[in-house]
């Protein structure tokens, strides 16, 4: 009796796991569209402008009349040039559009988008002098390895070789390193090539040459994509140099003093930090003499191709998890799963290209920097493998966090978390699920959007539903880590990265914010690079980024000051924090009542 049972319990898991291929299969195809983040109704008109996880961080729907895709400089100029004579206001796009908030996105429905995805090739490489001059669109694994060809290499970059080296000036992105120059991509630019409007008797666009001595390039080298559109962009780069690399790890129980000297120990070192498992896994990563054996390479896990299948299936279960009722115990056992895969796999490292063997593992920096090799697939069909974010396929949706606070403010900021870790230690293990708070260094940098002063990047991803409004577990905590982060320790949202509220009074942060604005107003005296987001988010008219309403602060577009503004018709009210009580936060019962009541409601609900 019970062998029959098993058959029969067999059998039907097995018709389930049929029924759900089948209708994975169908799902995708039915729903599958052009590579790229914008889709044309008709052609090139009639567009609509996503991003590279199918959705931005406010859910807003970007629409444009069309889109133009520039394969020249003089056809950039033209395609500005045509947008400026028609009043119509104009962004620039790259060619998976990483950004999570709404950067690209031009203003109006009668807006124009300008592609980068055909300016991608390299100009000119000078070795003699290190110099390498490449178009806007170039993909950053593109240009390391171009680099490498001719016996040179670019010192940082982020670790996602899959963003454009226009992207990655619009948002001031980077690596990890207070060595030397740091390890922002944009302290490495020399010279730029940008095309900005102007007057009809100038043909309504002009190209803009900055070089190294222009202070203007301190505005154009991390833009937010408001001044113009890059053409070209020159690096000074160094001799292509070996890295050797080591993960260690610890107990956390000193990391409030590390990560104050982690920085200063190891030129690419960074930090990731898992609370609830109170582990921190220690990046000892240093540059090493070319003679030095190893053929190291990079190829980051979560990076990868990852079977479709298996990665719809996994969101259906973490969906259960998040949001029908998994409990605190199940969360934490299923939070074990990526940071142990990570590990089993050495992060993506090898010794060789095939196998892992031992640390250090030592390579060439073009071959440990940087890995991307899921954007393959992102050109195909998704139907077999993709990327685990890809925006066409219902795989893993999350929100991205990024915020950089003072070196020397950091360790308080650590410490303020493990006392809200101590306080409930299950309400972290979300966030040890993919890979908890990663620690990245940053220098001071001249750029005007850049960061004022040595700094540390903290690096959070966390669960989002595909539904509007949808509660989260323990979602009080991740907002009070943020709200920690950003008013008490004074830290500073990631250009590219957070959700609406964060970017509320940002710039004030800024000492040179002024004199970015004095740029902005010469370059582009109209706005016909700006959009109502960009100008909440540089402060222009008084506006905010924060959009207040029912159920807000479930989508991070505000911070609660009313029930309202959480979900009460689902439990959830505005509550302060619990270790930092200024934060508001939605709270549900069972968190309020394990709290200790958690202060007053803000309204009846």
């Amino acid at each position: 009796m019970v062998r029959r049972l098993l058959v029969i319990l067999l059998q039907a898991l097995t018709g389930l796991l049929v029924i759900l291929a089948l209708w994975i299969v169908f799902h995708l195809a039915g729903n599958r569209s052009p590579p790229g983040p914008v889709v044309c109704a008709n052609g090139t008109s009639g567009c609509t402008l996503t991003n590279i996880y199918g959705s931005f961080s406010d859910r807003a729907i970007c629409r444009a009349a069309n889109v133009t895709y520039p394969r020249t400089e003089q056809e950039l100029v033209a395609a500005v040039a045509a947008t400026v004579a028609a009043r119509r206001k104009v962004k620039v796009a790259t060619r998976y559009s990483n950004s999570f908030p709404r950067l690209a996105c031009p203003g109006g429905e009668d807006g124009t988008v300008i592609s980068t995805r055909w300016l991608n090739r390299t100009v000119r490489v000078d070795a003699a002098r290190r110099l390498m001059t490449v178009e806007s669109g170039v993909l950053l694994g593109d240009l390391i390895h171009a680099a490498a060809a001719a016996g040179l290499a670019l010192p940082h970059s982020p670790y996602w070789s899959g963003v454009t080296i226009g992207g990655v000036l619009a948002t001031g992105a980077h690596g990890s390193s207070l060595w030397g120059k740091g390890s922002a991509v944009h302290e490495y630019v020399v010279g730029m090539r940008i095309v900005t409007p102007a007057p009809a008797s100038e043909g309504f666009a002009v190209v803009r040459e900055l070089g190294a001595d222009d202070p203007d390039l301190d505005a154009a080298k991390v833009s937010l994509g408001v001044l113009g559109a890059i053409s070209q962009v020159t690096l000074a780069l160094q001799p292509l140099f070996k890295r050797a690399v080591t993960f260690v790890n610890r107990n956390d129980s000193d990391i409030a003093e590390m990560v104050a000297v982690w920085g200063g120990l190891h030129e690419f070192g960074d930090v990731a930090w898992l609370p609830r498992r109170r582990k921190v896994v220690y990046r000892e990563d240093d540059r090493v003499d070319v003679a030095t054996p190893g053929d190291g390479r990079s190829d980051y896990p979560a990076f990868r191709p990852t079977p479709t299948l298996p990665l719809v299936a996994s969101r259906l279960a973490e969906e259960w998890l998040e949001e029908r009722g998994g409990t605190d115990a199940a969360r934490c056992m299923a939070s074990r799963v990526m940071p142990a895969t990570l590990e089993h796999l050495r992060f993506g490292l090898t010794n060789d290209g095939e196998v892992f063997t031992a640390y250090p593992v030592v390579g060439y920096q073009h071959r440990i920097q940087a890995s991307g090799s899921c954007t393959d697939t992102m050109e195909e069909d998704g139907l077999i493998s993709t990327c685990l974010w890809n925006g066409r396929v219902r795989g893993h949706h999350f929100y991205n966090s990024g915020f950089s606070i003072a070196l020397s403010r950091a360790p308080a900021f650590v410490a303020d978390v493990a006392r809200l870790r101590d306080l409930n230690p299950a309400a972290f293990c979300q966030i040890d699920s993919k890979m908890g708070l990663l620690m990245r260094y940053v220098r001071a940098s001249s750029a005007y959007l850049g960061k004022a002063e040595d700094s540390v990047d903290f690096d959070v991803t966390f669960y989002r539903s595909y539904a509007r409004g949808a509660p989260r577990a323990h979602a009080d905590v991740f907002d009070e880590v943020e709200q920690m982060a950003l008013y008490k320790h004074g830290g500073v949202p990631h250009w590219g990265k957070n959700r609406n509220y964060a970017f509320d009074g940002a710039i004030a942060k800024y000492p040179n914010a002024g004199e970015f604005i004095k740029v902005k107003d010469r370059f582009d005296a109209d706005g016909v690079f700006s959009s109502e987001w960009s100008d909440q988010v540089l402060g222009i008219g008084g506006t905010s980024t924060a959009v207040v309403g029912d159920g807000c602060a479930m989508e991070g577009l505000c911070v609660c000051s009313d029930d309202s503004h959480c979900a009460p018709e689902k439990g959830y009210f505005c509550r302060p924090g619990k270790v930092f009580t200024e934060a508001r936060v939605c709270s549900s019962r069972d968190a309020a009542a394990a709290a200790g009541g958690g202060g007053d409601r803000t309204s009846s609900g």
